[in-house]
């Protein structure tokens, strides 16, 4: 498998770029387990693998070749779109025991070469819109790098003055809501139809938990549970918030301590915006 003409650019940046060493590299942050999954598996097979590796998203492979990616967003869309968990459903829609991984798997794959930095990881991420990248060493699939990765890195990062800034600056300032009695399916649909990756769950307009699409793809996807209940019941609490004006370096350190990708952020005990890991990363990226 040849090099891809932008990862050979990339690697030659790399090898001459004086600041690599303090910007991190990416081989120090990287997951170099490849879990991977066939385009002919189902998509509850792909539920159930990330479910058990508890990640996010699966390499798909073909004649030993990686031709796509199928992450917990795609399952998020696919259960927006009406494809049913139960397997003896019968309808319009098919069952997530039948419908085929290659159906709603992205590609191509976004590749960087192993030597790159961190810094040009984040900005190939922003530019492509994406949480990870594949990485490669010789034109070989090593590992992949994730948002969530870089984020466990960047308070060991000494040389940019962004990550001191304040989060006012990166986080989305319109929280998407869901009452505590809002069934899962509604919520499902309502998190894909805003492009968000979690909700704000309330009791009488008071923030009580969060309920995102890892814990949708964990308990319910690769369980095969019923979306026919209450997101209450199910959202994680009490809410882990910082204040405002914390810093982008004291935010990755919260959640890293904390294992989580999404920050709710609070002023005078109010909830006034929403930091995500993907944030973090174009404050990085930008810097």
């Amino acid at each position: 498998m040849g090099i891809p003409e932008d990862l050979e650019k990339e690697k030659t940046s790399a090898k001459h770029n004086g600041n690599s060493k303090q910007q991190g590299t990416i081989e120090e942050s990287m997951n170099r387990e490849i879990v991977a999954i066939t385009p002919e598996n189902t998509l509850y097979e792909a539920a159930q693998l990330m479910g058990e590796k508890r990640i996010g998203s699966l390499i798909v492979i073909k004649y030993d070749t990686p031709v796509g990616i199928i992450t917990e967003r795609d399952l998020l869309n696919v259960v927006s779109d009406g494809v049913r968990l139960e397997k003896d459903w019968i309808g319009g829609n098919v069952s997530i025991r039948e419908e085929k991984v290659e159906k709603v798997m992205s590609f191509p794959i976004i590749r960087i070469c192993l030597e790159s930095t961190m810094r040009e990881a984040a900005r190939k991420m922003i530019e492509n819109r994406i949480r990870r990248l594949a990485v490669c060493d010789s034109g070989k699939l090593v590992g992949k790098i994730t948002a969530s990765h870089m984020i466990r890195n960047l308070p060991k990062i000494p040389e940019t003055v962004k990550l001191w800034s304040e989060v006012d600056y990166f986080m989305t300032k319109h929280i998407i809501t869901a009452d505590e009695q809002m069934l899962l399916e509604n919520v499902a649909t309502l998190m894909a139809n805003k492009r968000v990756g979690s909700v704000i769950v309330t009791r009488q307009g008071e923030p009580i938990g969060i309920f995102t699409e890892r814990d949708l793809l964990t308990n319910f996807l690769a369980k095969d549970k019923s979306l026919v209940e209450e997101v209450g019941n199910a959202c994680a609490s009490p809410l882990i918030t910082a204040p405002i004006r914390t810093s982008v370096r004291d935010a990755a350190v919260i959640m890293t301590e904390n294992n989580i990708k999404r920050l709710p952020i609070t002023k005078n005990g109010k909830l006034v915006g929403m930091l995500s890991a993907r944030d973090l990363i174009e404050a990085y990226a930008v810097g």
